[in-house]
């Protein structure tokens, strides 16, 4: 765990960990609400309209109204299905959301604990979220449903080997599997000037594992209701919605952490004045939120600009177009290293 803490004017000493996990907590949680109005919003200037304005000024308090609704609704479970996976099933994806926080830096020596191997516990909390929206659909004991769970879990095992092999190389960049020191080894320069190709790879593969338009055909309503969450209502179904916006989130947190240098500006290291760890925490802060709304933003935007795919299409472009890429992607930034480190 990181050391240290945070003296507030002698009256209450809160160690770096406690803090930190707190502030995780708190983005996490209040992620999904902001991204709910700021997606409609976005979207009504993309389409030219207005968005949400009814409810509070300038519908801001469109969120709790949609809350509220989502917690008076009737919750209806499928006679024939199986109850307890049905319930079970759309808290998976919140859970294992939540779990991400434990090694996210936030700043210098903000984080909740530093393990040798972060890299790959992200990499095992991701994947656990395929269980969730697989099991919503067996258990409904519906055919759309099964087929948005199937889909859901062919997609996301399609584009989490070629995400794998874009952090593989960020790895072998930064040498280090603990996040922590991948994030610590980009003061000087960024990851994505160093690995452009796996960027892309990375942020592609994240669309389609938040099942964000262009990515969205487990749920696609021309072909299937509604995909994995069809026999969902009430809160069950909110759990999914919101889980969905916080992988946005999180999808937002690993791209900057990875490859656009976590907490710190552009070249930092070069020109950056040392400063107090008080003042250095508010910056790291402030620049790591600027870059996650940044993403956040990129993520509503594409969803509102491209077209969904076929599913071919997207099978296609995990298995036939990015998995070859990621791994000649790997070898080069393998061979660029190696070569770095015995010829210079």
């Amino acid at each position: 765990m990181s050391t240290g803490g945070i003296d507030l004017f002698g009256l209450l000493f809160i160690p770096t960990w406690v803090a930190t996990l707190g502030l995780g907590v708190f983005m996490w949680l209040n992620s999904a609400a902001i991204l709910v109005y700021a997606e409609r919003r976005i979207a009504g200037l993309i389409q030219n309209r207005v968005g949400p304005n009814r409810v509070g000024p300038a519908g801001l308090l469109q969120p709790i109204a949609d809350v509220l609704k989502l917690l008076i609704k009737e919750d209806v479970t499928p006679s024939q299905g199986f109850k307890t996976l049905h319930t079970v099933a759309p808290m998976i994806p919140v859970i294992t959301a939540f779990m991400s926080v434990a090694v996210i830096p936030f700043g210098e020596g903000l984080y909740v604990t530093d393990i040798n191997a972060g890299v790959l516990f992200l990499l095992a909390v991701a994947s656990l979220g395929v269980y969730g929206v697989t099991l919503a659909g067996w258990s409904s004991n519906s055919k759309y449903s099964l087929l948005g769970g199937l889909r859901a879990a062919a997609q996301m095992i399609s584009y989490e080997l070629p995400m794998g092999m874009a952090v593989a190389s960020v790895v072998l960049v930064a040498g280090s599997l603990s996040v922590v020191e991948i994030a610590a080894s980009q003061e000087y320069l960024w990851n994505v000037f160093i690995n452009p190709i796996g960027a892309i790879i990375f942020i592609i593969a994240a669309f389609a594992e938040a099942n964000r338009t262009p990515f969205d055909l487990v749920e696609a309503e021309q072909e299937l209701v509604g995909g994995f969450h069809t026999e969902y209502s009430g809160m069950k179904f909110g759990m999914f919605f919101l889980a969905e916006y916080m992988h946005v989130f999180i999808g937002s947190v690993l791209i900057t952490t990875f490859f656009f240098g976590s907490y710190h500006l552009p070249f930092a290291g070069y020109w950056l004045p040392e400063m107090s760890s008080l003042a250095k925490g508010f910056l790291d802060v402030g620049v790591f939120t600027a870059k996650v709304v940044f993403w956040c933003f990129v993520f509503i935007w594409v969803r509102w600009t491209i077209p969904r795919f076929k599913y071919n299409q997207v099978m296609k472009l995990g298995w036939g177009r990015m998995l070859p890429l990621s791994i000649l992607n790997f070898l080069l930034i393998a061979a660029g290293m190696y070569a770095y480190t015995h010829l210079f």
